[in-house]
């Protein structure tokens, strides 16, 4: 198994176990050198802690980091992305790909920038538009439903059936990136699961479905999913094994109400790395 450099461009929430706080560990348990480049830096995540949250959009550092970067010929193996900080990075990250990946350079996409047919807060229209020209440069794109919805101008729904994630699906790809996981993909009451589709074909995985979700569980798939191709393992199977880890983080977290602004995923990389066959 080769051991990889993957760049991973997304915010630091200090406090809140998503974005960087969660890729930096789960890559690195995945046996992957993990670098990083953050969007942003965030006193804690946006999602319920009481205050007002700090944010500094780091843009205006990006540039001379790549340029240093570029001059010291530092290349890498997969290049994630997840939540940045401004409408502006997008174009950065899309340089930055075509720039400092190898020949064999994966690029993968977490929209990142909604939830629950909602926006995050900061993002806008503009911001959508945007993302939209980042999918073409995604060799896998990771949207959930409600990012999903946003990228291809259609209406959210919480009750549908599968010709309406056939019509995303298609919508998806029309965007330029050729394969797609669509988390949050549910046909049954007490089911959730994840629709892969890659070269034209789709396949499900259906999993079990925890009432009380958790903040920053989108990045711990995300995260997961990446350490498992990057591994060797196929599409379908990152997929699944990033489903499994995920529904054993939210197990090990939801029963521990002072514990709500995150998930303790920390406490199933042991699991992960059985997963992945690394002991």
């Amino acid at each position: 198994m080769s051991y990889n450099k993957i760049l991973s461009i997304q915010d630091i929430s200090c406090v809140g176990q998503c974005s960087l706080t969660v890729a930096l560990p789960i890559l690195s348990a995945c046996g992957h050198e993990t670098c990083i480049l953050p969007s942003a830096v965030l006193s804690t995540h946006t999602g319920g802690f009481e205050g007002k949250f700090t944010f500094r959009d780091l843009s205006d550092d990006i540039p001379a980091i790549q340029q240093h970067w570029q001059k010291a010929h530092i290349r890498f193996d997969a290049i994630y992305t997840g939540y940045l900080g401004s409408t502006k990075q997008i174009a950065m990250v899309k340089d930055i790909m075509k720039t400092l990946g190898n020949p064999d350079c994966k690029n993968i996409v977490d929209p990142a920038m909604a939830d629950n047919g909602k926006l995050y807060v900061g993002f806008d229209q503009a911001y959508v538009n945007a993302m939209k020209s980042l999918c073409s440069s995604a060799d896998v794109l990771l949207p959930n439903i409600t990012e999903a919805s946003f990228l291809t101008d259609s209406e959210y729904i919480e009750s549908y059936d599968e010709s309406y994630i056939d019509m995303l699906l298609k919508k998806l790809t029309d965007l330029g990136s050729k394969t797609i996981i669509l988390t949050g993909v549910s046909f049954k009451k007490d089911k959730t699961g994840v629709m892969v589709y890659e070269n034209s074909k789709k396949s499900y995985y259906e999993h079990k479905k925890i009432s009380k979700g958790s903040h920053g569980t989108g990045d711990v798939y995300a995260s997961a999913f990446v350490g498992s191709l990057m591994r060797g393992k196929t599409v379908f199977e990152s997929a699944k094994i990033a489903a499994d880890y995920t529904v054993m983080c939210i197990e090990n977290t939801y029963k521990d109400e002072s514990h709500w602004y995150g998930a303790k995923f920390e406490t199933a990389l042991p699991d992960l790395m059985k997963m992945l066959g690394m002991c």
